[in-house]
């Protein structure tokens, strides 16, 4: 036997032994309140936690100060308050996750945003990205002073070291359904996984709405509410105004040169719908669940040539800064009309993780439509010529 299995063998026994001893401490607390439990279903309902946007999670708020989250296709959660026994006659499908979460594995970073609003990034602990994957600033400084670690890549975590230090749950992408393994193993060393749908949401307002789901883990509910409210705030005069009349192409040129646009029904198309504009593609859909669909640049030429706007998405292909940066990845792009125009734009690689900033975001693709180009723009820059 190689010096590498032997220590295989010992880490996976000794993983076991300390699965089995965490089992145990976690369900001493519950065994000592056993008699004082209450049962699942006699708890009273308190309120059910105002979803108004989001079709991906609903969750319930119990006497005691239980929740109960259900995520679509992920799951049922309870979330117990620090120093509460869990619930008997819990249904067995109904994942416990004890308060205060504050040992994180955060691998989705489209969450990390919502910690930020919420001061709650102290709660993780274990980064599924490094340094320079991170484009949020407070991520970044809790790497580098240590308060966050690196543990490795959803699909090539590093269980040892998630393990030793204490963490009481991982949020995944929904990527983790291409790694079932992953979240096996997680589940057999004793730490839940709850999978992150915000993604899914066709409505940005619903995106941004998961705020509250977190804040929920947090024990932060009321702030999580108040700060999604200021935010539907910050556009609702957008939502009175006419509408501008201009047409938008938002797409990116792939590595095989297709280009990728979204679908008629995603959240970026209603975004430039609720800034006063027209999503050129009104009509498209591919019939898969991907949000995205790929043409070749003939069709798209078809399609958008006569866009009064065009805003380039750099989230995955990178940014650009000039217009002949664009028409070097086409040159058919030359005979767009809004590259005529110059009334060309590129989004930043930054908000892909902020996903509180869809509010702000609305506000600035409005002010485009409306030609002010002197706006104080954050996520959104003009194409120079």
């Amino acid at each position: 036997m190689t010096a590498k299995c032997r220590k295989i063998i010992i880490f996976v026994l000794a993983a076991l032994l300390c699965a089995s001893i965490l089992s145990g401490c976690k369900n001493e607390p519950n065994l000592r309140n056993e008699g004082n439990a209450p049962d699942f279903g006699s708890l009273k309902t308190v309120r059910e936690v105002p979803v108004l946007y989001a079709s991906q999670f609903s969750a319930t708020e119990y006497e005691g100060g239980y929740y109960l989250i259900s995520i679509d296709t992920s799951g049922e959660f309870l979330v117990v308050p620090d120093g509460k026994p869990v619930p008997k006659d819990l249904g067995e499908d109904v994942t416990v996750l004890y308060q205060p979460l504050d040992r994180i594995y955060l691998a989705a970073t489209s969450a990390m945003d919502f910690f930020r609003a919420l001061d709650g990034i102290d709660n993780i602990r274990l980064s599924g990205t490094k340094k320079d994957g991170w484009y949020i600033d407070e991520a970044k400084q809790a790497l580098d002073d240590g308060s966050m670690i690196y543990a490795g890549k959803y699909s090539a975590p590093d269980y040892e070291l998630i393990y030793s230090e204490g963490c009481n749950l991982a949020i995944e992408s929904t990527m983790i359904y291409h790694a079932p393994k992953v979240k096996e193993q997680f589940e057999s060393m004793g730490i839940p996984v709850l999978t992150e749908r915000s993604s899914y949401e066709e409505n940005p307002l619903g995106r941004m709405e998961w705020i509250k789901l977190y804040g929920i883990l947090l024990g932060k509910t009321d702030e999580a509410i108040a700060l999604f409210d200021a935010e539907t705030e910050r556009i609702a005069p957008l939502l009175d105004m006419d509408e501008t009349g201009k047409t938008v192409a938002f797409f990116y040129i792939t590595s095989t040169n297709a280009v990728n646009v979204r679908k008629s029904g995603d959240y970026f198309a209603k975004m430039i719908e609720m800034a006063g504009g027209r999503y050129i593609f009104e009509n498209l859909d591919s019939g898969s669940q991907l949000s995205t669909v790929n043409m070749t640049m003939e069709s798209f030429y078809d399609g958008a040539k006569d866009a009064d706007i065009l805003i380039y998405n750099s989230t995955i292909d990178g940014e650009i800064y000039t217009v002949d940066e664009l028409i070097g990845k086409s040159e058919m792009l030359s005979e767009f009309k809004a590259v005529k125009s110059g009334d060309v734009w590129c989004i930043g690689k930054n908000l892909f993780q902020e996903s509180m900033a869809l509010g702000r975001l609305t506000e600035e693709i409005h002010n485009v439509l409306i030609g002010n180009d002197d706006y104080d723009f954050s996520y959104l820059h003009k194409l120079r010529n």
